[in-house]
């Protein structure tokens, strides 16, 4: 049997420890590793009083296997210490099907949120697949429902509401008739799991859509992009978009996973959003 020489050796197993770390890269590390990103959104309608106001957003948590409580903690202590407003939560804080054992656990984490102006939380299809009514309960245990409600924020006599769509494959509302509710000339920004939801059938004005579901894609192939989306407009990855209608939607990569267990060039994040005006020329 020929021998290897200790170089040869050290490089197979250099080689061959590269790639172990490449094969599990996506599912050891990057799924991992939540980043903090902010993004200045120009909002139309926006009033001056409110220049500058900072969200938190939060969403898809998908709290089970893989997404362990400590890393879903540890998210929300980060997110109490960004500077802000209010926090957003979009949606599928679980994993589990026909289930309430993930939902008993994860909300108390969440009812820890907190913020000058206030939490305001909808649901998403997993929170609906686990179990409605539980996730309603403790929606409404945190004081933090927006689902098909709305809210507003007062500055020196202007308003900025908040407006909870429901999840567009589960339990979707007439985005007019929560409208009808928000006054006219007042600037509104609409809460919805589902960036689809800006796609649909509705008459009134929505200045800006805030929006999960996607994750990115979770895999993120360079020049590519995200092979799958789950999404019928395939525009809605992540970031900031428009639609076909002109309206911005924006789209957090969430925390957890449901497409498969893995993150490649799509971090996690925490979104911290900036509202500015538009621009005169824009």
């Amino acid at each position: 049997m020929k021998k290897i020489s200790r170089r040869k050796f050290l490089k197979l197993g250099g080689a061959a420890g590269a790639a172990v770390l490449a094969a599990g890269y996506p599912l050891f590390i990057e799924r991992y590793l939540v980043q903090t990103n902010s993004y200045q959104i120009p909002v139309p309608n926006l009033p001056p009083e409110f220049f500058g106001f900072r969200i938190v957003q939060l969403t898809d948590l998908h709290y089970g296997p893989l997404v362990p409580l400590r890393l879903i903690q540890n998210v929300i202590s980060r997110a109490n210490r960004i500077p802000c407003d209010v926090i957003f939560c979009t949606g599928d804080y679980v994993h589990e099907k026909d289930a309430t054992g993930q939902i008993d656990t994860v909300w108390p984490a969440l009812a820890g949120l907190r913020a000058p102006s206030g939490v305001f939380s909808t649901l998403g299809n997993h929170d609906h697949w686990a179990d409605t009514e539980r996730s309603q309960y403790w929606l409404n245990r945190t004081g933090q429902n927006l689902r098909h409600k709305t809210a507003s924020i007062l500055r020196n006599g202007k308003r900025l509401w908040f407006v909870g769509a429901g999840d567009l494959s589960e339990d979707h509302r007439d985005l007019d008739a929560l409208l009808a509710d928000v006054p006219e000339p007042d600037c509104r920004i609409v809460m919805a799991h589902n960036p689809d939801t800006a796609d649909t059938m509705f008459k009134g004005r929505v200045d800006l859509f805030i929006s999960g579901h996607t994750h990115g894609g979770q895999v993120d192939i360079p020049f590519i992009g995200p092979p799958v989306l789950p999404v019928k407009n395939k525009t809605y990855s992540s970031g900031l978009k428009t639609s076909p209608k002109g309206t911005g939607v924006f789209i957090s990569r969430g925390i957890g996973w449901a497409l498969y267990p893995v993150r490649f060039n799509c971090f996690p994040e925490i979104s911290v959003l900036e509202l500015v005006p538009v621009p005169e020329n824009g």
